[in-house]
């Protein structure tokens, strides 16, 4: 066999390995904050006797570091080797999530230090989720970046769904606080996976360090002034608007307008997740077969609909609305996702991706508190059912930034670095 035949055998039995040590740290991970999203709200409520005020302030805590790093995180990441900034986050994230049971068990434990436990692990996961999108390519070969997206995306909704339900067990068994030792040891796996990455070669020598606010500048005009990038960004602002809108009533939609009770609920929520995990395996084929723009127009305009059917949930066999809309609607969103993120990662070049994706996930990100308040004030106006058929529709429109940007036509998006655009930035 040709020496250079073997060479590329082993280069690529070498990056199927890397991926999957990803693969297994990050899913990982992602089901020890899926089981915390259940535990600390329990340990605010049951523990500390947290008021409902409180309890908006601690859910708003891991989001509000996006609004004032975000930007920066992406100029500072473009700094740094991703791995090394992914370790630094993942031992800031377990060391938060040991002091909450350790604090407790000495019986110092107050509201107070959990909204700074969510404040640090949500600005450690700012750091982490910009080094984390630029990482990937390093690790993957362009023509494979679709499938390994769909791949992580898959895992991070089989996540979504097993996490409440193993949180619930868990706070049953051990109790909710001693129980957040599960996802500071699930920070611990992701890194063991990321320490047992072998790097394909030496990494690029980073660029020359500028003025902090230049830098920042240059991801914001990246981001703003091409035409594609735009359009997928506004799409996923957009998108997240209406997510958290929906994600704000449901619950209260379900329980006081269908009148679903509490042994019920949480199936029905965990089916939105089922459909993610759909998305995320289906998402490289449709996109193969149609080509990557046509897939993601047709794959909003097909699934998108389909949420207008969980506002038409009743009581009985009526709850099969909510199940069949909100299983198609979150597998076109997560399939959506795995698109657009793959055609960033190809289409940016590499030393400005780290800003490029801050700022997209600032921008995105951005629209999340906003869109809850929305979503909150509207059904105190208006009721459950009709926010749930404004906040579905908007899901609808959203597909409008894709229509008046540049992908009307063509069959697949760019998939090469902007060349001249980016190296002038």
């Amino acid at each position: 066999m040709p020496a250079a035949t073997q060479s590329a055998k082993g280069q690529d039995r070498r990056s199927r390995r890397n991926f999957r040590l990803l693969l297994v740290g990050e899913t990982t991970s992602k089901l020890g904050t899926s089981v915390t999203s259940v535990l600390l709200p329990l340990v605010a409520v049951a523990t500390l006797q947290a008021s409902p005020f409180v309890m908006g302030v601690l859910t708003a805590a891991p989001w509000l570091p996006w609004l004032v790093i975000g930007l920066p995180a992406g100029a500072w990441v473009d700094r740094l080797p991703p791995r090394r900034v992914m370790l630094v986050c993942n031992a800031v994230s377990a060391a938060v999530f040991v002091s909450v049971p350790a604090t407790w068990w000495l019986g110092f434990l107050s509201i107070g230090h959990l909204l700074a436990a969510a404040l640090i692990s949500g600005t450690a996961s700012v750091f982490f989720s910009t080094a984390y999108s630029a990482y990937l390519p390093q690790l993957v070969p362009t023509a494979d970046l679709m499938d390994r997206n769909a791949q992580l995306q898959a895992g991070d909704q089989a996540a979504r769904v097993a996490g409440p339900g193993l949180g619930g067990l868990i706070a049953q068994t051990v109790g909710s606080v001693p129980g957040l030792l599960l996802d500071a040891a699930s920070f611990v796996v992701s890194s063991l996976c990321l320490l047992a990455i072998r790097p394909e070669g030496p990494r690029p020598a980073p660029p020359p360090r500028r003025r902090l606010s230049r830098e920042i500048s240059d991801g914001l005009r990246f981001v703003v002034g091409d035409p594609w990038v735009r359009a997928v960004t506004a799409f996923g602002a957009a998108v997240n608007l209406a997510m958290a809108g929906f994600q704000a009533v449901q619950i209260v939609f379900l329980v006081r307008t269908v009148g679903v009770g509490s042994d019920t609920l949480g199936w029905l929520v965990s089916c939105g997740g089922l459909g993610g995990v759909l998305g995320g395996l289906v998402a490289g084929r449709l996109a193969r077969r149609l080509g990557t723009a046509r897939a993601l127009l047709a794959i909003q305009f097909a699934a998108s609909p389909f949420g207008l059917l969980a506002a038409l949930a009743g009581p009985g066999p009526g709850l099969a609305f909510f199940v069949l809309g909100t299983t198609v609607m979150l597998a076109g969103i997560v399939a959506c996702n795995v698109i657009t993120v793959s055609f960033r990662q190809a289409y940016c070049p590499p030393a400005l991706l780290g800003r490029v994706t801050a700022t997209t996930l600032f921008l995105n990100y951005s629209t999340i508190p906003l869109g809850a308040l929305l979503g909150g004030s509207l059904a105190s106006l208006f009721g459950a059912r009709s926010t749930m058929w404004a906040v579905t529709a908007a899901l609808v429109a959203a597909g409008g930034f894709l229509l008046v940007g540049p992908l009307r036509g063509l069959r697949d998006l760019p998939g090469a670095p902007a060349g001249e655009a980016g190296a002038g930035a």
